[in-house]
Order: structure tokens, then sequence, then C-alpha cells
């Protein structure tokens, strides 16, 4: 049956995916244009989730070129077809470039091989291209089938049948270049290819001195280059987009004997393949290559990474991204009717949108008008706010003015690290240093937490002296769990003898803790009534006030990698069942959204109580599964999701009642999860977050002019956090209301809304509350007085 969607507004009615039917639908799936990493993971989606709701799915192998040839390039899938692929780079059904669909002929025999199949719904993952030629397909249907039907191809009955066709998109490209959708899939994955090769590449220019010049794809879009440029703290970078003003060649070899000068024994430039100057005249590695070497001397290599950047396994963030577009996108097939224009499926914030599909090309196309045009300034915007917040951000962390053009605020702000280490945190401290710097401060770095400020380890830290912190994990500043109750005194004392204005506070819930413990010390203490304000930063995702943290991606990574080692390792054994257990305190994040990533059976987590009853009907499920070609099983568990139901309790119940069907191994991740390089995403995010909150004490200490104004208002003392789609400062005693302290997580969790997707994609029957998903909705909706979310 079909929902009505009335025009009332989200939440005041529910809407449950077991009222959507499937039956006697049939979609097509089909990769095509660039590859990219996560498009498998978009494609096992569709199809579970197509068959869950008792659709027929079709795989359409080698894109447009496998509909018009037709044949055995169109096949039924079934739940099997789609096992072991989500950790696979690329796509298993291919994609080829088709001159063949751009002709009309072509596209009549695409239409009558469909036809043939019942197929009347597409799923179409590519780039804008690719979901061009869908809409113009779309367009075309029903005279294309009138034509198959006077030349006698199809009968009319056929015509009336399947007298439309419904096109969803999903974005697959790793440049993400395709405008009105935050990530596309595969740019995550592909950032990590080039983190990866400039974190190698950093430590033999280190040794050598040298200068690297480094070249990412990105022929029209700068966003790789841009974003790599802000997660490595690169000393220059060349965009399509924002070309560099006239004589840039000497303002360059300035910056960079510079950073010499301050003894920095390495450079490196990032350069997208598509830069150009504002002539639109490219400039070229070896240009750049040439020109160090003949101002300056350096010993200067050039490294292209080209189709590197396409390979490799994707990343946690594109998997669970493509995953959720998947299911999405077959919704959005389910509710299509005739009257329904093409929509592609993306994503804002962290929330999953429908947006027109040619209003988001048309806007695509916009940008690279603009650029041909010249308009520099307008292509940018085009692009988003986030590009627009990446490239100012990377501007004012990477160009330090000369001392004397900073005017002075004189005020001192504090910087300081609290709770457990989370991968991210340097990035943090150096992004609010330099823009503290940059705004006129005199930025001081607190060492080993509160303890440390109460002990008076307090120095004053300069620009310089962050430099390269972005790509270390752990906290160099030193971070400790201690709260600051016990030592007001002390630290009052320190506030005072430093003449300290604001404090900055990186770090999880002791962060969160302290911050409402300084915030009741206010009337006691004036010392405390200055601008506080604390960004989220622990593995476990479990602050009040945001949904994310710094730090939690790279360990979802961790795990991701993890799981995939023991996926292979049981499926060479076969008839193996491991369980896993993570992090994240009674914060079931990491488990819920590593089982999405890695492909689970089962999470285990607090927030949703289980009994002996579901332990046995996963143990059933399992044993069920063992009879199919799909010989193991991965079973993760939060590390305090039941006291009594622990990772050894759970394991010996599955080794009894596998006892002959399957063998059981366990494994505890412990503090892998804590350690490691940061992901690019939590160096971005770590980045942009931090200097937003820098920017908000900036902005409050503008507004005290004079000496001594003191900050006893509740927004004086902040979370600065992502809410759905917006950047939000929450005062810390209003979220007091949305905590749960027994457990230390907030009330409400987004991520619980995807739990039943992790199970439907595991094939058991939930309920999915879809009230969410629907309406279509204008590209560029932002209005200006909420701060836009863009990861």
């Amino acid at each position: 049956m079909d929902v009505k969607v009335s025009s009332t507004p989200r939440g005041s009615y529910r809407k449950f995916l077991e009222q959507l039917s499937g039956a006697g639908k049939a979609i097509g799936v089909l990769t095509s244009g660039g590859d990219a990493q996560g498009m498998n993971a978009a494609v096992r989606a569709v199809v579970r989730m197509g068959i869950y709701v008792g659709a027929k799915v079709y795989f359409i192998y080698e894109g447009y070129q496998g509909m018009v040839d037709g044949g055995s390039n169109i096949v039924e899938a079934n739940w099997e077809s789609v096992s072991s692929i989500l950790q696979v780079g690329g796509t298993i059904i291919g994609s080829a470039r088709c001159k063949a669909f751009r002709t009309r002929e072509g596209r009549l025999k695409a239409a009558s091989n469909l036809v043939h199949r019942g197929i009347t719904n597409l799923c179409v993952i590519g780039g804008d291209g690719s979901l061009t030629g869908a809409n113009i397909f779309r367009k075309e249907w029903s005279s294309l089938l009138e034509e198959l039907a006077r030349d006698g191809k199809i009968d009319h009955e056929a015509v009336q049948k399947y007298a439309y066709l419904n096109v969803v998109g999903m974005v697959g490209s790793i440049d993400n270049d395709f405008c009105g959708t935050d990530m596309t899939i595969g740019t995550d994955s592909a950032l990590h290819r080039i983190i990866e090769v400039v974190d190698a590449i950093m430590t033999t220019a280190q040794s050598h001195q040298r200068t690297f010049v480094l070249e990412v794809m990105g022929r029209h879009c700068g966003y790789l280059a841009l974003v790599s440029a802000l997660a490595c703290g690169a000393d220059w970078v060349f965009l399509p987009e924002s070309p560099p003003e006239e004589g840039w060649e000497e303002s360059m070899c300035v910056k960079l004997s510079e950073n010499r000068a301050r003894k920095k024994r390495l450079n490196i430039i990032i350069v997208a393949e598509g830069a150009i100057d504002t002539q639109n005249r490219p400039i070229t590695s070896e240009k750049i290559k040439e020109l160090v070497v003949t101002q300056l001397g350096y010993d200067t290599r050039v490294t292209i990474l080209g189709h590197v950047q396409r390979g490799g396994t994707p990343s946690a963030f594109d998997r669970i991204l493509a995953s959720r577009m998947g299911v999405e996108a077959v919704i959005a097939l389910l509710e299509a009717t005739p009257e329904t224009p093409a929509c592609v499926v993306s994503l804002s914030g962290n929330q999953a949108v429908r947006l027109p599909l040619m209003e988001c090309v048309q806007m695509t196309q916009d940008v690279q008008k603009a650029m041909d045009e010249r308009r520099f300034k307008d292509a940018v915007q085009l692009r988003g706010r986030s590009f627009e917040t990446n490239l100012n951000t990377y501007k004012r962390l990477a160009i330090k003015l000369p001392d004397d053009q900073i005017p002075k605020t004189n005020c001192n702000v504090a910087v300081i690290n609290v709770g457990a280490p989370a991968a991210g945190m340097n990035a943090a401290v150096r992004s609010a240093v330099r823009v503290g710097i940059a705004d006129g401060h005199k930025m001081f770095a607190v060492y080993d937490g509160f303890d440390g400020f109460a002990k008076g380890q307090i120095k004053e830290i300069g620009w310089g002296d962050v430099g390269g912190w972005t790509g270390q994990g752990g906290s160099i500043l030193g971070t400790k769990r201690i709260l600051p109750g016990k030592y007001l005194d002390k630290i009052a004392t320190q506030i005072r003898t430093h003449n300290i204005n604001a404090v900055l506070i990186i770090g999880g819930f002791e962060a969160y803790l302290g911050l409402l413990e300084l915030s009741a010390a206010r009337e006691k203490y004036e010392e405390f009534c200055i601008p506080m304000v604390m960004v989220p930063a622990t593995v476990s995702n479990n602050v009040p006030g945001s949904d994310f943290s710094i730090g939690a991606d790279t360990a979802l990574n961790t795990i991701t990698d993890t799981c995939d080692r023991i996926k292979q390792s049981a499926s060479g054994t076969k008839r193996r069942v491991f369980i896993i257990e993570t992090m994240g305190g009674y914060c079931g994040y990491l488990a819920n959204m590593g089982g999405l990533a890695a492909g689970a059976d089962a999470a285990y987590i607090f927030e949703e109580p289980f009994d002996i009853r579901d332990l046995q009907s996963n143990v059933e499920h399992l044993t069920e599964k063992m009879k199919t070609t799909i010989q193991r099983g991965l079973v993760l568990r939060n590390e305090s999701c039941s006291e009594n139901y622990t990772t050894d309790f759970i394991y010996q119940l599955y080794s009894e009642e596998g006892k002959g069907v399957f063998d059981c191994r366990k494994n505890v991740l412990g503090h892998m999860q804590q350690g490691g390089a940061p992901s690019p995403f939590d160096r971005n995010f770590g980045t942009k977050i931090s200097a937003r909150a820098m920017q908000w004490i900036s902005t409050k200490l503008k507004e005290a002019p004079g000496k001594g104004k003191k900050f006893v208002s509740d927004d004086s003392i902040c979370v600065l956090g992502i809410s759905k789609r917006n950047v939000v400062f929450q005062p810390v005693t209003e979220l007091k209301k949305e905590t749960d302290f027994e457990h230390r997580i907030p009330k409400e969790q987004w991520w619980l809304k995807l739990r039943p997707v992790m199970k439907i994609l595991a094939k058991y029957r939930t309920s999915y509350d879809v009230s969410d998903s629907g309406q279509l909705e204008p590209v560029q909706q932002q209005n200006g007085q909420e701060e836009h979310a863009a990861i």
C-alpha cells in the first residue's frame, strides 16, 4: 500500500517502513561513471533493503552499457549476492562510460531491456553526468515505450503496465563535486589515501629538509586538495575555484622561506590537478617545482597520487554513509508517484535528505560556468557553506600576519585537554592557538588537565609551537580524568596569577562534568566568571549537546579495520562466529556504528536492553545463516551493555548453543581504539570546530572591552556541538536536564534511529520509523540565522 504523506509538519504523524510494500515492484541498481570506494556498500544496501520490502532487485552490470546491451548484463540479485562486499573498494557490478546511451537508439534498447524484466525503478550510483542521463531517460520513458510498441517490440499492455519510470540517485564521486550534498560516497576514503601518503612523506621530507609538491585529484573541484591541506597543515594549496592572486609566485616563495626560517624543516604544497591562475591558465605541479628550485634553490620533489586515491577499502564513514543512502533510496522509490521528479538522496549535517536531482545538477554546472567566466567568488559560494568555511579556516591557520599587523586585545586565553586521550585533540589545540593568536590574544597551554591547572603547569604557546600537530595522535598537552571540584581554590589562584580571560576545554564527559563544576563555583569564585567553552573530544561520543565528538571517527575506523581482518580469518576457517568487545562506557555509539560499518550480525548496547530470549534468537539466526553460503558471524558488544551478560557469558552461551554448527572466538579491542593517527575526518572536524570555539571566545571578549567585566550569565559557559544540521553553543546548565549522569550519556541519541538499518541489513525483521524521510527539499535552503554544520 502507498502511504499518503500529508502536508502536516514533520513529527505530527508517524510513518513506518512496515506500511510500505515493494511487492510487485522491480528495482534496477547500477553504478556509472568513475568508481568510488563505498559504491559496493550502497549496492548492498539497495539489494538487501529491496528484498526486505518484497521487491525484486536486479544488478545492471557495466553501468548504462549493460542496460543497453541487456542479456546477461541484467541479473536478479539475491541476499547472498552482496555478501562480503562491504569492505571492497570500487564496484563489483562494474562501471563503464557509455556512448550508446547518449543516443535515442541506445535508450530505446535500454527501455526494451528493462520493460522485458518489469523494471520501472532505477537506483543510479554515479556522478552528475550519470544522474543527468538517468533523468533524460525518465523524461523520455513514455515516448520510448510508445515507439517500442509501434515497432512491435512490446505490446500495448506493457505500455500501460509500465507507464512510468522512477529514478533515485546517489552520488558516488571521490571529488565531492556535487552541489547540494555535504559528502559524496568515496570522498572520505580518498582523503584517507591522501593523508596516509602525506604522513609518510612528511617523515622523509623532515629528514632531508625537502619541499614536496603533491598533486591530488579534482579536475574541476578543489575539495580534496583543500581538506587535505587543512588536515595536514600544508604551506600552500592551489584550487580551481580560488586561484592565487596575481604575483602569487613571489608570495609563495616568501611564505616558504619564512617557514624555513622558523626552523620548519619541510614544506608541503598541495595542488589540485585542475588548479588554474586568475587568467584560467593551468598551474601544474612541475611548474611549481621549477619555481621553488629556481627562486629558492630548495631540494624539491613532485608526487602525483593519481588513481591511488580511488582505490583501497572504503572508510567507516563511507560505508555508513552509503548504507544509509542505499536504504533511503529504496524508501524514496517505494514512495514515488508518476509526478515525483527524479531525486538524489544526500547528506546534510548528519541527516539523510532528498533533493531534486536536476536542481543539484544545475548548481554543479553553475560552479563550472562561474569558473570559466572567472567569477571565482561566486564559484566558491556556489560550492556551499562548507567549502567556504574550509577555505577561510585554511587561510587563517596557514598564513600568519607579522606581529605588528595584529591588533592586540591584551587578553589571555587558556587551552586545556581533559579526560581520556582522543585522536584529533592536537589538531583542535593547534587550530585554537593559531586562531587565538590571529585574533590578537595571548594563548596559554595548560598541561595535564585540571590537575596541571591547579599545579600551575601553564605556559604561553606560540604559532610555531603547534606546527605539525594535526597528524599526531593522543594528547601532546597531556590529559587527565581528574575533575576540578577538589582544586577550585588552586585553579582560581592560577587564573588570577596568569590573568586568564577565557578558557577553552577540549575533552570528553569529564570535561563536561568539570565545566558544570566550574559553572556552579561561579557564585563563590569570581575568577570563574569568564567565558568558557568546551569542544567535545572522546572516542565514546557520549557528550551531551553534540552529535559528534573528536576522536570517534578514528576509533570507528580502528574497529572496522579490525573487524575486516577478523571476518577474513573467519571466512577462511568457515562456520565461525566472532564476538568483539568495543569501548564507549555505557554509550553504544561505537558498537552500533561499528556494526553497521563492518556488516555485523548483531550489536549489543546498553541503550537497547536485551535478555536471554534475544541472545537465543541471535544464536538461532546465526545457525540459519550457517546453512547458507555465508558461513561466518560477527557480533559486537559494548563494554558496559549489561552487568551480567558479559563478553565471556555471551561467548560461552554461543559456544554451547552453537555446538556442532559453529565455533566461537572472542576479542577485546581495548585501548587500540584510543590510539593511532587521527583520521582525516577527526583532523578536519577538530580543526574547524575548535576554530569556531575561538571565534566565540573572541566575540565574547569584545563585549567586555573594560577589564573586570564579569561573565555570570549561563550563555557564557557553553558546550559547542553539532546538532542535526547546525553548529550550536548550548549553555552547560541547560544540558543538565538532557543528561543521564549515572551512565554518562545523553538521554536522547540520534544514532539510535539507525539501529533498524543495521538489523535490516543483517536480515532481521524489525520496525523502522521513516517519518523523517519524505518531502523533497529545495537545494540550499540555508537561512542566515543558523550555522550549517557541514562535516
